[in-house]
């Protein structure tokens, strides 16, 4: 199939044929997975060649030999899996399977992530900005799971022109206690907005524009490590691996 296509191109046309417009202040959300095939980043399974460790994978966990090869290929940490599914980290986010994806897609290939979201935030940012003489934000998003509930909700693949996180660490709460741990991950809680809008379906809806978020708009870079926390900080990982209690208690 012929993957790759204009983005930006693609955007001004959604925007004519609905007449809308780009104002700023406004957050751009874009699915990552339109972003990616965007840019190529289209697998046709039966070109992938499957090793011995991929093989070794899809034995333990009952999955497609060639899935956990693509995994073992993209992901930057594996923890483990359950049939069917490796649950692993990529781009900072922890999902199940490298966030590979083959839904909406035409059978027999595979959808990765952009191969560097955070540039590729930045760069369609600065393309819109320079072309409609505007400031905006945005946002690549994404669907994961929340531990220990059913459903997807929205998660932020990378962010460009305004900080992902509130910190309120330091501020007072309702009785003027001070909040110790609070960081709000604003950038998530659009992309939740964005989503109700944007579908996982067949909505065929890659934009949202969000308007009225109150971000406060900066052309500082937004990197990986200004979302991500050490796994020994991470209350699901280390609960489940050094702070497993087993048959204690």
């Amino acid at each position: 199939m012929s993957a790759a296509f204009p983005l930006i191109e693609t955007f001004m046309d959604a925007l004519r044929a609905g007449d809308e417009r780009l104002q700023t202040g406004d957050v751009l959300a874009i699915s990552s997975k339109y972003t990616a095939i965007s840019e190529g980043r289209v697998i046709q399974l039966d070109t992938i060649t499957v090793s011995d460790e991929a093989h070794r994978l899809a034995e333990r966990y009952r999955m497609n030999p060639v899935m956990a090869q693509l995994v073992l290929q993209e992901a930057d940490h594996i923890f483990g899996g359950i049939p069917g599914f490796l649950l692993t980290q990529k781009n900072g986010i922890i999902s199940p399977n490298a966030g590979i994806d083959r839904s909406n897609i035409p059978p027999g290939y595979a959808v990765l992530f952009p191969k560097d979201p955070y540039a590729s935030a930045a760069r369609i940012r600065a393309e819109l900005q320079a072309r409609l003489n505007i400031r905006i934000g945005v946002i690549l998003t994404d669907s994961w799971l929340m531990p220990g509930r059913a459903g997807t909700t929205g998660v932020a693949l990378a962010t460009s022109g305004f900080q992902p996180l509130a910190d309120e660490r330091g501020k007072p709460d309702l009785f003027g206690s001070p909040l110790l741990v609070t960081r709000r991950s604003v950038t998530d809680q659009i992309v939740s907005a964005a989503e109700l809008v944007m579908g996982e379906r067949d909505e065929a809806t890659p934009f949202a524009i969000v308007r009225g978020a109150s971000v406060t708009l900066t052309d500082t870079p937004v990197e990986q490590s200004d979302v991500m926390i050490d796994w020994k900080d991470c209350i699901y990982v280390q609960s489940l691996t050094a702070g497993y209690l087993g048959g204690e208690g």
